[in-house]
Protein backbone atom coordinates (compact mmCIF):
# COMPACT_ATOMS: atom_id res chain seq x y z
CA UNK A 1 0.00 0.00 0.00
CA UNK A 2 1.43 3.39 -0.97
CA UNK A 3 2.20 6.17 1.45
CA UNK A 4 -0.53 8.53 0.27
CA UNK A 5 -3.10 5.72 0.21
CA UNK A 6 -2.28 5.03 3.87
CA UNK A 7 -2.79 8.69 4.69
CA UNK A 8 -6.08 8.78 2.76
CA UNK A 9 -7.40 5.73 4.61
CA UNK A 10 -6.46 7.28 7.93
CA UNK A 11 -8.33 10.49 7.16
CA UNK A 12 -11.30 8.55 5.81
CA UNK A 13 -11.81 6.47 8.94
CA UNK A 14 -11.03 9.27 11.36
CA UNK A 15 -8.11 9.84 13.71
CA UNK A 16 -7.81 7.44 16.61
CA UNK A 17 -5.85 7.04 19.81
CA UNK A 18 -2.77 5.73 17.98
CA UNK A 19 -2.32 8.50 15.43
CA UNK A 20 1.38 8.78 16.23
CA UNK A 21 1.73 6.05 13.59
CA UNK A 22 0.77 8.67 10.99
CA UNK A 23 3.95 10.58 11.77
CA UNK A 24 6.05 7.41 11.63
CA UNK A 25 4.88 6.72 8.06
CA UNK A 26 6.66 9.95 7.04
CA UNK A 27 10.05 8.84 8.32
CA UNK A 28 9.60 8.49 12.07
CA UNK A 29 9.59 10.93 14.95
CA UNK A 30 11.74 14.05 14.45
CA UNK A 31 14.64 14.61 16.85
CA UNK A 32 17.02 17.46 17.59
CA UNK A 33 19.89 15.48 16.11
CA UNK A 34 18.12 15.09 12.78
CA UNK A 35 17.99 11.30 13.13
CA UNK A 36 14.75 9.50 12.28
CA UNK A 37 13.73 7.70 15.47
CA UNK A 38 11.40 4.72 15.11
CA UNK A 39 11.22 1.42 16.94
CA UNK A 40 13.24 -0.26 14.20
CA UNK A 41 15.98 2.38 14.15
CA UNK A 42 16.11 2.59 17.96
CA UNK A 43 16.67 -1.17 18.17
CA UNK A 44 19.97 -0.68 16.32
CA UNK A 45 21.28 0.87 19.55
CA UNK A 46 22.76 -1.88 21.69
CA UNK A 47 21.46 -0.28 24.91
CA UNK A 48 17.85 -0.24 23.64
CA UNK A 49 18.13 -3.84 22.49
CA UNK A 50 19.70 -4.93 25.79
CA UNK A 51 17.16 -3.14 28.01
CA UNK A 52 14.20 -4.48 26.03
CA UNK A 53 15.61 -7.99 26.00
CA UNK A 54 16.48 -7.95 29.71
CA UNK A 55 13.07 -6.83 30.96
CA UNK A 56 10.92 -8.82 28.52
CA UNK A 57 12.85 -12.08 28.79
CA UNK A 58 13.13 -11.87 32.58
CA UNK A 59 9.36 -11.47 32.93
CA UNK A 60 8.73 -14.20 30.35
CA UNK A 61 10.74 -16.75 32.35
CA UNK A 62 8.76 -16.12 35.56
CA UNK A 63 6.07 -18.76 36.15
CA UNK A 64 2.53 -17.40 35.79
CA UNK A 65 0.10 -19.86 37.43
CA UNK A 66 -3.61 -19.36 37.99
CA UNK A 67 -4.72 -19.58 41.64
CA UNK A 68 -8.06 -20.34 43.27
CA UNK A 69 -8.98 -18.84 46.64
CA UNK A 70 -11.19 -20.90 48.97
CA UNK A 71 -13.67 -19.68 51.59
CA UNK A 72 -10.95 -19.49 54.25
CA UNK A 73 -8.83 -17.23 52.03
CA UNK A 74 -6.25 -19.90 51.27
CA UNK A 75 -4.93 -20.13 47.72
CA UNK A 76 -4.02 -23.16 45.67
CA UNK A 77 -2.91 -23.63 42.08
CA UNK A 78 -5.92 -24.10 39.79
CA UNK A 79 -4.38 -26.51 37.29
CA UNK A 80 -7.78 -27.84 36.20
CA UNK A 81 -8.94 -24.45 34.93
CA UNK A 82 -8.49 -24.03 31.12
CA UNK A 83 -6.90 -20.60 31.61
CA UNK A 84 -4.04 -22.13 33.62
CA UNK A 85 -2.61 -23.88 30.56
CA UNK A 86 -3.03 -20.76 28.42
CA UNK A 87 -1.13 -18.54 30.85
CA UNK A 88 1.44 -20.99 32.17
CA UNK A 89 2.20 -23.40 29.33
CA UNK A 90 0.97 -22.57 25.83
CA UNK A 91 -0.99 -19.42 24.99
CA UNK A 92 -1.56 -20.52 21.39
CA UNK A 93 -0.69 -23.31 18.98
CA UNK A 94 2.47 -21.59 17.70
CA UNK A 95 4.07 -20.24 20.87
CA UNK A 96 5.23 -21.38 24.26
CA UNK A 97 4.46 -19.23 27.28
CA UNK A 98 8.00 -17.81 27.32
CA UNK A 99 7.84 -16.82 23.65
CA UNK A 100 4.41 -15.21 24.01
CA UNK A 101 5.09 -13.15 27.13
CA UNK A 102 8.50 -12.06 25.84
CA UNK A 103 6.93 -10.71 22.65
CA UNK A 104 4.04 -9.03 24.47
CA UNK A 105 6.24 -7.23 27.01
CA UNK A 106 8.78 -6.25 24.34
CA UNK A 107 5.96 -4.55 22.42
CA UNK A 108 4.84 -2.80 25.59
CA UNK A 109 8.35 -1.51 26.27
CA UNK A 110 8.96 -0.26 22.73
CA UNK A 111 5.52 0.99 21.65
CA UNK A 112 4.02 1.63 25.08
CA UNK A 113 1.23 -0.90 24.44
CA UNK A 114 1.07 -4.67 24.11
CA UNK A 115 -1.93 -6.29 22.44
CA UNK A 116 -3.15 -9.89 22.32
CA UNK A 117 -6.36 -11.20 20.80
CA UNK A 118 -8.47 -13.21 23.26
CA UNK A 119 -9.91 -16.37 21.69
CA UNK A 120 -12.82 -17.84 23.64
CA UNK A 121 -14.40 -21.27 23.49
CA UNK A 122 -17.34 -22.98 25.14
CA UNK A 123 -18.69 -21.27 28.22
CA UNK A 124 -16.89 -18.03 27.34
CA UNK A 125 -13.63 -19.61 28.55
CA UNK A 126 -10.33 -18.28 27.18
CA UNK A 127 -8.65 -20.94 25.04
CA UNK A 128 -5.88 -18.92 23.34
CA UNK A 129 -4.04 -15.59 23.33
CA UNK A 130 -2.58 -14.34 20.02
CA UNK A 131 -0.16 -11.37 20.08
CA UNK A 132 -0.61 -8.42 17.70
CA UNK A 133 2.13 -5.96 16.77
CA UNK A 134 1.15 -2.47 17.98
CA UNK A 135 2.13 -0.83 14.69
CA UNK A 136 -0.60 -2.89 13.02
CA UNK A 137 -3.32 -1.97 15.53
CA UNK A 138 -5.50 1.14 15.33
CA UNK A 139 -7.45 1.98 18.50
CA UNK A 140 -10.49 4.24 18.28
CA UNK A 141 -13.18 5.29 20.74
CA UNK A 142 -16.72 4.85 19.48
CA UNK A 143 -19.68 7.15 20.12
CA UNK A 144 -20.91 4.90 22.94
CA UNK A 145 -17.57 5.24 24.74
CA UNK A 146 -16.27 1.75 23.98
CA UNK A 147 -12.90 1.04 22.39
CA UNK A 148 -12.48 -0.69 19.05
CA UNK A 149 -9.24 -2.38 17.99
CA UNK A 150 -8.59 -2.67 14.24
CA UNK A 151 -5.80 -5.12 13.49
CA UNK A 152 -4.48 -4.98 9.92
CA UNK A 153 -2.24 -7.77 8.65
CA UNK A 154 -1.46 -8.83 5.08
CA UNK A 155 -4.14 -6.54 3.69
CA UNK A 156 -6.92 -7.84 5.94
CA UNK A 157 -8.45 -5.82 8.79
CA UNK A 158 -9.90 -7.52 11.84
CA UNK A 159 -12.20 -5.48 14.09
CA UNK A 160 -12.16 -6.49 17.77
CA UNK A 161 -14.06 -5.15 20.76
CA UNK A 162 -12.28 -4.25 23.98
CA UNK A 163 -13.47 -7.51 25.57
CA UNK A 164 -11.61 -9.42 22.85
CA UNK A 165 -8.21 -7.81 23.44
CA UNK A 166 -5.76 -8.19 26.30
CA UNK A 167 -4.23 -4.72 26.42
CA UNK A 168 -1.05 -4.14 28.46
CA UNK A 169 -0.50 -0.40 28.86
CA UNK A 170 2.78 1.28 29.65
CA UNK A 171 3.26 4.55 31.51
CA UNK A 172 0.17 6.63 30.74
CA UNK A 173 -1.28 10.06 31.41
CA UNK A 174 -4.90 9.20 30.60
CA UNK A 175 -5.11 5.52 31.58
CA UNK A 176 -6.33 4.59 28.09
CA UNK A 177 -3.17 4.33 25.99
CA UNK A 178 0.42 3.76 27.08
CA UNK A 179 3.18 6.16 26.06
CA UNK A 180 6.09 4.89 24.00
CA UNK A 181 9.51 5.42 25.55
CA UNK A 182 10.94 5.56 22.02
CA UNK A 183 8.61 8.40 21.01
CA UNK A 184 8.84 10.34 24.28
CA UNK A 185 12.63 10.02 24.41
CA UNK A 186 13.25 10.55 20.70
CA UNK A 187 15.73 13.37 21.32
CA UNK A 188 17.82 11.20 23.65
CA UNK A 189 17.69 8.23 21.29
CA UNK A 190 18.40 10.47 18.30
CA UNK A 191 21.50 11.87 20.00
CA UNK A 192 22.73 8.35 20.71
CA UNK A 193 22.12 7.35 17.10
CA UNK A 194 24.02 10.42 15.93
CA UNK A 195 26.97 9.53 18.16
CA UNK A 196 27.00 5.99 16.75
CA UNK A 197 26.94 7.36 13.22
CA UNK A 198 29.84 9.68 14.00
CA UNK A 199 31.84 6.86 15.57
CA UNK A 200 31.21 4.69 12.53
CA UNK A 201 32.44 7.42 10.22
CA UNK A 202 35.64 7.81 12.23
CA UNK A 203 36.30 4.06 12.16
CA UNK A 204 35.57 3.99 8.45
CA UNK A 205 38.30 6.56 7.95
CA UNK A 206 40.82 4.53 9.91
CA UNK A 207 40.42 6.38 13.24
CA UNK A 208 42.20 9.33 11.64
CA UNK A 209 40.84 12.82 10.97
CA UNK A 210 40.54 14.10 7.46
CA UNK A 211 43.57 15.54 5.72
CA UNK A 212 44.45 17.60 2.66
CA UNK A 213 46.76 16.60 -0.17
CA UNK A 214 48.49 19.56 -1.82
CA UNK A 215 49.76 19.24 -5.39
CA UNK A 216 52.76 21.26 -6.62
CA UNK A 217 50.68 22.67 -9.51
CA UNK A 218 47.22 22.60 -11.06
CA UNK A 219 46.06 19.16 -12.20
CA UNK A 220 44.25 18.12 -15.32
CA UNK A 221 41.13 15.97 -15.05
CA UNK A 222 43.00 12.73 -15.88
CA UNK A 223 45.72 13.60 -13.32
CA UNK A 224 43.09 14.37 -10.68
CA UNK A 225 41.35 11.03 -11.31
CA UNK A 226 44.64 9.16 -11.10
CA UNK A 227 45.50 10.93 -7.82
CA UNK A 228 42.13 10.02 -6.36
CA UNK A 229 42.60 6.40 -7.33
CA UNK A 230 46.01 6.38 -5.65
CA UNK A 231 44.69 7.95 -2.42
CA UNK A 232 41.90 5.34 -2.12
CA UNK A 233 44.57 2.72 -1.40
CA UNK A 234 45.22 4.38 1.97
CA UNK A 235 41.63 5.18 3.06
CA UNK A 236 39.51 3.24 5.55
CA UNK A 237 40.15 1.26 8.72
CA UNK A 238 41.59 -1.69 6.79
CA UNK A 239 44.42 0.47 5.48
CA UNK A 240 45.34 2.00 8.81
CA UNK A 241 49.14 2.14 9.18
CA UNK A 242 49.96 2.04 5.49
CA UNK A 243 52.45 4.78 4.55
CA UNK A 244 51.87 6.56 1.24
CA UNK A 245 54.80 7.52 -0.92
CA UNK A 246 54.60 11.17 -1.96
CA UNK A 247 56.86 12.49 -4.69
CA UNK A 248 56.99 15.32 -7.17
CA UNK A 249 56.36 17.98 -4.55
CA UNK A 250 53.11 16.51 -3.14
CA UNK A 251 52.38 17.33 0.54
CA UNK A 252 49.89 15.96 3.08
CA UNK A 253 48.47 18.25 5.79
CA UNK A 254 46.54 16.55 8.60
CA UNK A 255 43.52 18.27 10.12
CA UNK A 256 43.57 18.40 13.93
CA UNK A 257 41.03 16.29 15.82
CA UNK A 258 38.68 18.57 17.80
CA UNK A 259 38.63 17.97 21.58
CA UNK A 260 34.89 17.19 21.44
CA UNK A 261 35.54 14.34 18.99
CA UNK A 262 38.27 13.00 21.25
CA UNK A 263 35.60 12.56 23.97
CA UNK A 264 33.31 10.55 21.70
CA UNK A 265 33.69 7.35 23.72
CA UNK A 266 32.70 9.18 26.90
CA UNK A 267 29.66 10.59 25.12
CA UNK A 268 28.61 7.14 23.95
CA UNK A 269 28.93 5.82 27.50
CA UNK A 270 26.75 8.65 28.80
CA UNK A 271 24.13 7.81 26.17
CA UNK A 272 23.94 4.26 27.54
CA UNK A 273 23.09 5.62 30.98
CA UNK A 274 20.44 7.94 29.52
CA UNK A 275 18.77 5.08 27.63
CA UNK A 276 18.77 2.94 30.77
CA UNK A 277 16.86 5.68 32.59
CA UNK A 278 14.12 5.57 29.97
CA UNK A 279 13.66 1.85 30.56
CA UNK A 280 14.24 1.89 34.33
CA UNK A 281 17.22 -0.47 34.15
CA UNK A 282 20.52 -0.29 36.04
CA UNK A 283 23.34 0.17 33.48
CA UNK A 284 25.36 -2.63 35.08
CA UNK A 285 22.58 -5.09 34.30
CA UNK A 286 23.15 -4.64 30.56
CA UNK A 287 26.93 -4.83 30.81
CA UNK A 288 27.81 -1.15 31.33
CA UNK A 289 30.43 -1.50 34.07
CA UNK A 290 32.03 1.96 34.14
CA UNK A 291 30.82 3.02 37.58
CA UNK A 292 29.61 -0.27 39.03
CA UNK A 293 31.10 -2.74 41.43
CA UNK A 294 31.94 -6.25 40.31
CA UNK A 295 29.21 -8.86 39.97
CA UNK A 296 28.63 -10.90 43.09
CA UNK A 297 29.11 -8.37 45.88
CA UNK A 298 25.67 -6.79 45.55
CA UNK A 299 23.88 -9.23 43.28
CA UNK A 300 21.02 -9.94 45.69
CA UNK A 301 20.35 -6.25 46.32
CA UNK A 302 20.59 -5.55 42.60
CA UNK A 303 17.98 -8.20 41.84
CA UNK A 304 15.77 -6.81 44.59
CA UNK A 305 16.10 -3.30 43.16
CA UNK A 306 15.31 -4.61 39.66
CA UNK A 307 12.25 -6.46 40.93
CA UNK A 308 10.95 -3.55 43.02
CA UNK A 309 11.52 -0.57 40.75
CA UNK A 310 11.49 -2.09 37.26
CA UNK A 311 9.50 -5.32 37.09
CA UNK A 312 6.87 -4.84 39.78
CA UNK A 313 4.75 -2.32 37.87
CA UNK A 314 4.84 -4.47 34.71
CA UNK A 315 3.88 -7.62 36.63
CA UNK A 316 1.06 -6.04 38.62
CA UNK A 317 -0.44 -4.36 35.55
CA UNK A 318 -0.41 -7.65 33.63
CA UNK A 319 -2.01 -9.56 36.53
CA UNK A 320 -4.83 -7.04 36.78
CA UNK A 321 -5.36 -7.02 32.99
CA UNK A 322 -5.64 -10.82 33.00
CA UNK A 323 -8.08 -10.73 35.93
CA UNK A 324 -10.22 -8.11 34.15
CA UNK A 325 -10.25 -9.53 30.61
CA UNK A 326 -9.71 -13.29 30.91
CA UNK A 327 -12.03 -14.21 33.79
CA UNK A 328 -15.80 -14.01 33.98
CA UNK A 329 -17.50 -11.97 36.70
CA UNK A 330 -18.20 -15.14 38.68
CA UNK A 331 -14.64 -16.43 38.30
CA UNK A 332 -13.17 -13.12 39.45
CA UNK A 333 -14.49 -13.86 42.94
CA UNK A 334 -12.25 -16.93 43.31
CA UNK A 335 -9.51 -16.98 40.65
CA UNK A 336 -6.49 -14.76 40.03
CA UNK A 337 -3.16 -14.96 38.19
CA UNK A 338 0.11 -14.02 39.86
CA UNK A 339 3.72 -14.15 38.70
CA UNK A 340 6.06 -16.20 40.88
CA UNK A 341 9.06 -13.94 41.48
CA UNK A 342 10.97 -16.32 43.75
CA UNK A 343 13.04 -17.44 40.77
CA UNK A 344 14.80 -14.06 40.75
CA UNK A 345 16.29 -14.85 44.17
CA UNK A 346 17.42 -18.38 43.39
CA UNK A 347 20.97 -17.26 42.65
CA UNK A 348 21.60 -16.49 46.35
CA UNK A 349 21.64 -19.99 47.86
CA UNK A 350 22.63 -18.76 51.32
CA UNK A 351 19.80 -16.25 51.52
CA UNK A 352 17.34 -18.79 50.15
CA UNK A 353 18.35 -21.36 52.77
CA UNK A 354 17.94 -18.84 55.60
CA UNK A 355 14.52 -17.83 54.30
CA UNK A 356 13.34 -21.43 54.08
CA UNK A 357 14.65 -22.19 57.57
CA UNK A 358 12.81 -19.20 59.03
CA UNK A 359 9.57 -20.15 57.28
CA UNK A 360 9.66 -23.75 58.52
CA UNK A 361 10.74 -23.04 62.10
CA UNK A 362 8.10 -20.31 62.50
CA UNK A 363 5.19 -22.34 61.08
CA UNK A 364 4.87 -20.16 57.97
CA UNK A 365 5.43 -22.98 55.45
CA UNK A 366 5.49 -26.75 55.55
CA UNK A 367 8.60 -28.71 54.54
CA UNK A 368 6.78 -30.05 51.49
CA UNK A 369 5.88 -26.52 50.38
CA UNK A 370 9.56 -25.62 50.53
CA UNK A 371 10.49 -28.78 48.62
CA UNK A 372 7.93 -27.90 45.95
CA UNK A 373 9.67 -24.56 45.38
CA UNK A 374 12.89 -26.47 44.72
CA UNK A 375 11.13 -28.91 42.37
CA UNK A 376 11.60 -31.81 44.80
CA UNK A 377 9.00 -34.51 45.55
CA UNK A 378 7.03 -34.37 48.84
CA UNK A 379 7.97 -36.51 51.82
CA UNK A 380 5.69 -38.37 54.25
CA UNK A 381 4.87 -36.17 57.23
CA UNK A 382 6.06 -33.06 55.43
CA UNK A 383 2.64 -31.40 55.24
CA UNK A 384 2.56 -30.37 58.90
CA UNK A 385 3.54 -27.00 60.33
CA UNK A 386 6.34 -26.90 62.91
CA UNK A 387 7.33 -24.38 65.55
CA UNK A 388 10.88 -23.70 66.68
CA UNK A 389 11.86 -25.44 69.91
CA UNK A 390 11.30 -29.14 70.08
CA UNK A 391 10.19 -29.02 66.41
CA UNK A 392 6.75 -30.44 67.25
CA UNK A 393 3.72 -30.21 64.98
CA UNK A 394 1.90 -26.98 65.75
CA UNK A 395 -1.25 -28.83 66.84
CA UNK A 396 0.80 -30.83 69.40
CA UNK A 397 2.36 -27.87 71.21
CA UNK A 398 1.78 -28.17 75.01
CA UNK A 399 0.19 -31.59 74.84
CA UNK A 400 3.40 -33.49 75.43
CA UNK A 401 4.17 -31.58 78.64
CA UNK A 402 0.61 -32.12 79.90
CA UNK A 403 0.77 -35.80 79.11
CA UNK A 404 4.09 -36.13 80.92
CA UNK A 405 2.75 -34.43 84.07
CA UNK A 406 -0.28 -36.74 84.10
CA UNK A 407 1.84 -39.88 84.22
CA UNK A 408 2.09 -41.67 87.65
CA UNK A 409 5.29 -41.41 89.60
CA UNK A 410 7.79 -44.12 88.73
CA UNK A 411 7.98 -47.17 91.00
CA UNK A 412 10.93 -47.10 93.38
CA UNK A 413 13.76 -49.39 92.44
CA UNK A 414 15.40 -51.94 94.67
CA UNK A 415 18.32 -49.60 95.10
CA UNK A 416 16.03 -46.82 96.39
CA UNK A 417 14.29 -49.21 98.81
CA UNK A 418 17.57 -50.22 100.21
Amino acid sequence: MGLFRKAALTVARGLGLTDRQFVQWFGGEPSHSGESVTVDTALTLDAVWACTRLVSQTIATLPLPLYERDEQGRSRVAQQHPLYRVLHDRPNAEMTAVEFWQALFACKLLWGNGYAEIVRGAGDRVVALIPMRPDRVQVTRENDGSLTYRHTYQGLTQVLSEDEVLHLKGFSLDGQMGMSAIAAGRHSFGMAMGAERTAGTIFKNGMRPSGVLTAPSYLTDPQRAEARKYVEKFEGARNTGRVPLLEGGWKFESLALPPDDAQLLETRGFNVEVICRWFGVLPVMIGHMDKATAWGTGLEQMNLWFLTYTLRSHLKAAEQAIWTKCLTAAEQQRFFAEFNVEGLMRADSKGRAELYRAEVTNALSTPNEIRARENKPPLPGGDQLFMQGAMLPIDKLGTQHAAASALPAPEPTNLQEA
